[in-house]
């Protein structure tokens, strides 16, 4: 398996950290001064995802994607393999996010599963363990704070 992953162990109960895991996307999704916004969730395996991020000097990103599982208050998975009415698309990962008690508080657990080693070189050489970490910290400042 050709995967890359981040890990927190976030000071916060699991159902905190699963609320704003899938209700403030927007808030912790890319690293700032990018800004994302969340246009669609289907909160169901099956469903279909659009997120758009923009960037501090205009940058439009819309990433499409299909939600592949979504167990409520444990993780969900999306990918970039199925958009729209399950069209096959060029597959670059398939995300998982998922939150688990530990001690006191909550480990969360992001990865990116690759299809070949050469997209997960890929994906690592683009910044992964950078963007996917500030994204990380992002959450879990959002879930340690008020």
């Amino acid at each position: 398996m050709y995967e890359l992953s981040v890990t927190r162990l976030i000071a916060a109960p699991p159902a905190k950290v699963w609320d704003v895991l899938t209700n403030r996307m927007g808030e912790w999704w890319c690293p700032r001064p990018w800004r994302a916004e969340v246009e669609r969730m289907d909160r169901a395996a099956g469903g279909q995802s659009l997120i758009v991020m923009h960037g501090p000097d205009g940058e439009v990103n819309r990433h499409p994607g299909f939600i592949a599982a979504w167990d409520e208050g444990r993780r969900f998975a999306m990918t970039d393999a199925i958009t729209g009415d399950l069209e096959p698309a060029g597959p670059f990962m398939l995300g998982i996010w998922e939150v688990e008690a530990e001690g006191s508080g909550t480990r969360y657990t992001a990865r990116a599963r690759h299809w070949t080693p050469e997209s997960m070189a890929h994906h690592k050489e683009m910044g992964f363990a950078e963007g996917w970490g500030i994204c990380a910290d992002q959450l879990q400042a959002l879930c340690e704070g008020a």
